[in-house]
């Protein structure tokens, strides 16, 4: 059976929210750099760390942010605290994109908003779980914003990662049509701001979009699961090459006793471009694996317990062979490199 005749909820009214966040969101960001505005509110200036030779603009979350917030209100009552701290993350992550903020007030604020989800709409399980889930999700509003550094990356995963949550909502044995027409949201704007973002880029997310996007990954997720939509595997499977990048990158990064929270070009999507890739071919690779990763976790739901964590088991496999295909192409890149 067609995933389109599985569907809980009238497809059409779905997909309408998400048209609308895409125009909406789209319509902000061209305004924002046809009247020069773009510039003035934050702007990336390339340096030695940087895949990008040229200054852009990081303003993806003007447009993001403001429409989901919104739209989520509108649509979707019942996630009103996700949305209100997405847009309180925006707004302290845009002070930092403007005038740079200690760490402890950058991490403490992402702690909060974590705490405040999970405080307010506990899941029932033991107190030593939740507190897990919290470090998780705090990790996975971080993670995102280190994965905003090529062209089309983060835009594309949010678009296919939230277009897998609403899919999953709308198929699931307890469906949830709030949860759905969130991410439906969420996954439009994410849409038109890819227009601008994809190579070359003429935008980026910056930290105020970066950043609400990794707690909607995370908070959504967790959602999900509390209310029984999904596993608690489906939603990393969903963002799982993100999570996978971003954390053996920094577990790497560790073992060698170096500073973690320092920027860098050690990321495996970072080594595909500067290998000679490029921004819009490592895009599409990465498109390829995100949309595996999600009809895989999609299609597990369906089995009995012990299956489904098989098939996770053999997507991170298939992700851990992926990281050493790129460590090889990267290794011969470095050698041939430094011979010529």
């Amino acid at each position: 059976m067609s995933i389109a005749s599985d569907l809980a909820f009238p497809a059409v009214p779905l997909l309408l929210w998400g048209v609308v966040a895409l125009g909406a969101c789209a319509a902000i960001l061209w305004a924002l750099l046809t009247s020069g505005l773009a510039w003035r509110l934050a702007t990336d200036i390339p340096n030695d760390r940087s895949l990008h030779t040229r200054p852009t603009p990081r303003v993806g979350g003007w447009g993001i942010v403001p429409v989901t917030v919104v739209l989520i209100w509108l649509a979707a009552p019942a996630l009103w605290l996700p949305a209100l701290a997405a847009a309180l993350l925006a707004a302290l992550s845009q002070i930092d994109d403007r005038r740079g903020l200690p760490a402890r007030i950058r991490f403490g604020g992402h702690a909060a908003a974590v705490a405040a989800l999970i405080a307010i709409y506990p899941a029932e399980v033991p107190w030593w779980a939740l507190a897990a889930m919290a470090v998780l999700l705090v990790w996975l509003v971080n993670l995102y914003n280190f994965m905003d550094g090529s062209d089309g990356l983060a835009g594309g995963m949010a678009l296919f990662g939230f277009g897998g949550y609403a899919i999953a909502a709308s198929v699931a044995n307890h469906p949830d049509f709030a949860l759905a027409l969130a991410c439906v949201i969420v996954a439009g704007a994410a849409a038109g701001f890819l227009l601008f973002n994809f190579h070359p880029a003429r935008i980026f997310l910056g930290d105020a979009g970066s950043i609400p996007l990794g707690f909607l990954a995370g908070a959504l997720g967790y959602w999900g699961w509390r209310e029984g939509v999904w596993p608690v595997w489906f939603p990393a499977l969903c963002f799982a090459p993100f999570i996978g990048d971003a954390s053996v990158t920094l577990l790497k990064r560790l073992v060698r006793g170096e500073k973690f929270w320092q920027a860098h070009r050690e990321h495996y999507y970072q080594r595909l471009v500067q290998s000679g890739l490029g921004h819009a071919s490592t895009a599409w690779i990465w498109y390829l694996f995100m949309a595996a990763g999600i009809m895989l976790a999609v299609w597990a739901l369906q089995f009995a317990v012990l299956y489904q964590w098989l098939v996770v088991v053999v997507w991170a496999a298939v992700l851990a062979v992926a990281g050493l295909c790129i460590d090889c192409r990267w290794r011969r890149y470095a050698s041939r490199s430094r011979q010529s």
